[in-house]
């Protein structure tokens, strides 16, 4: 900016970093100094005294009394900010002039114009040489060193030191992130749902914060004989079991507690101390254990098993908290005996026969089972037979029968008019399968088991049905008459 010859200006202080400077503000409004300057007539090397007037052959700088500057620069602390302006005539000796140019492009103080010029002694040569050229390089430089200085702040207060600590393993960074979760991904620290961040993920990341990842880790548990499978973020087997709340105390692991656990995992079989109580001989033990197995209850409590002795349960099962177990003293024999096995029955039916009659193609045979009975005594008292082994010695025989499914005749010639119901009620009293005392004798008519089977009969007359009976007595009466019943035959005539 170029000040004319009828302007005035003020100076303004500005911070720029921390320094302050001294801007322009440019005015028309007094134009009373024109005439002043007009009438001023230059001497050259010789300043006026007339403070706020410039000559003709004065900078802006120049029409500026010493004294201003210097009480100004005291009261606020800032270096003047002069505006840009036409170069000034060449009044004062081109040497001073050219060297205070040189010492201000190199930053060092002006010379007083007393060592450069014999004619010294006035005001302008007592004061410093400010050129408007040196400043107007300077005044650039200033403002981004400030605009340096501000962002160099801004970017110090964004910066955190973070102490990020990744399974167990500490590291110290630099980070602009706001928050864990962002720090996190940052360093390209992936975790899941069994992992553990703290603080979590969305909590606010600060200068100074520390900030702790533990992975999860897969630990297949079997407690007391129960499995299962839980995750835990501890990295040995004894923070591990604190964590999970597994009561230690006098168990046995399967792993020493000081054992690591990695990201893969670990396999870890627990048996806590337990309270059993044992009956043996008469006698009954508390013991407290962390065994397996009954059997190895009954040994650590000095308890021998011998022979067929056992426990009232499984020896190879797990024993539980408060449980009673009775030890079992057995003695007895083994005796082998032979039985027999029943045959089965095969029945066809045959149209030839009549119906009720039947026919044994195949008889039955039974089979031999030779079956072995234990005989024992527990704790002194017997105990019913039980079978330990059975085997068949001789298979049973089949029996094969035909069924009769032909139609009975009703009618033989000559003899359907006889009284045939008297025969049977003096005979048997009409019970068809009455049966005589010697058991010779069955059915209504008393028939013998040969005459039955003559008479075309099968099994034995008592069997069968009351009309079969009737119809081969017919037959019987047709060939010998009433003979067959020496007694009762008279009943047939009526």
């Amino acid at each position: 900016m170029v000040l004319e010859s009828d302007e005035t200006w003020a100076r303004v202080p500005v911070r720029i970093g921390d320094r302050r400077t001294c801007g322009v503000v440019v005015s028309n409004a007094q134009g009373t100094h024109r005439a002043a300057r007009g009438a001023a007539t230059p001497v050259p090397g010789v300043v006026p005294e007339a403070a706020g007037t410039r000559l003709p052959h004065q900078s802006d700088w120049d029409a500026v009394p010493n004294s201003s500057w210097a009480d100004e620069a005291a009261a606020t602390g800032c270096l003047p900010l002069i505006p840009e302006q036409e170069p000034a005539p060449a009044a004062a000796p081109v040497g001073a002039r050219t060297a205070a140019r040189r010492a201000a492009r190199n930053g060092r103080r002006p010379e007083p114009a007393s060592a450069a010029s014999p004619a010294g002694g006035s005001r302008r040569d007592s004061r410093p040489d400010f050129r408007p050229d040196s400043l107007r390089k300077l005044l650039p430089q200033a403002l981004v060193v400030a605009f340096l200085a501000g962002g160099t702040v801004a970017f110090l207060a964004g910066d955190k030191d973070v102490q990020l600590t990744v399974d167990g393993e500490p590291r110290t960074l630099h980070t602009f992130a706001d928050d864990v979760g962002e720090v996190l991904a940052q360093q390209g620290v992936t975790v899941g749902e069994h992992d553990l961040v703290a603080p979590g993920p969305q909590a606010e990341l600060h200068d100074g914060d520390q900030v702790e990842v533990r992975f999860g880790r897969p630990v297949t548990l079997t407690l007391d004989g129960h499995r299962r499978l839980l995750w835990t973020t501890a990295d040995t087997v004894d923070e591990a079991l604190r964590e999970l709340g597994v009561r230690a105390e006098g168990a046995h692991l399967s792993a020493s507690r000081g054992s690591s656990i990695g990201r893969h995992g670990l396999d870890l079989d627990v048996r806590t101390e337990r309270t059993v109580t044992l009956l043996a001989d008469g006698r009954e033990r508390t013991v407290r254990t962390n065994a397996a197995t009954v059997r190895e209850v009954v040994a650590q409590s000095g308890i021998t098993l011998q022979n067929q002795d056992t426990t009232s349960v499984d020896p190879e099962s797990f024993p539980r908290e408060g449980q009673t177990i009775s030890v079992l003293r057995i003695s007895g024999t083994e005796e082998v005996r032979e039985e027999p096995v029943r045959f089965r029955t095969e029945k066809h039916k045959d149209a030839k026969l009549f119906h009720g009659t039947e026919a044994v193609d195949t008889p039955g045979k039974a089979g031999v089972r030779r079956v072995t009975y234990a005989f024992r005594t527990i704790n002194g008292v017997k105990q019913r037979p039980r079978i330990i082994r059975s085997e068949i010695v001789r298979e049973p025989v089949t029996q094969v029968v035909r069924i009769g499914t032909k139609p009975l005749p009703t009618s033989v010639a000559g003899a359907d008019g006889l009284n045939w119901q008297g025969l049977a009620h003096c005979e048997a009293g009409g019970r068809p399968h009455a049966v005589d005392p010697s058991g010779t004798y069955g059915g209504l008519y008393q028939f013998d088991t040969r005459t039955w089977h003559s008479l075309g009969g099968s099994g034995r007359p008592q069997d069968a049905p009351a009309g079969e009976q009737t119809f081969r007595a017919k037959r019987l009466y047709i060939q010998r008459g009433s003979s067959p019943w020496p007694v009762c035959g008279r009943k047939l005539g009526g």
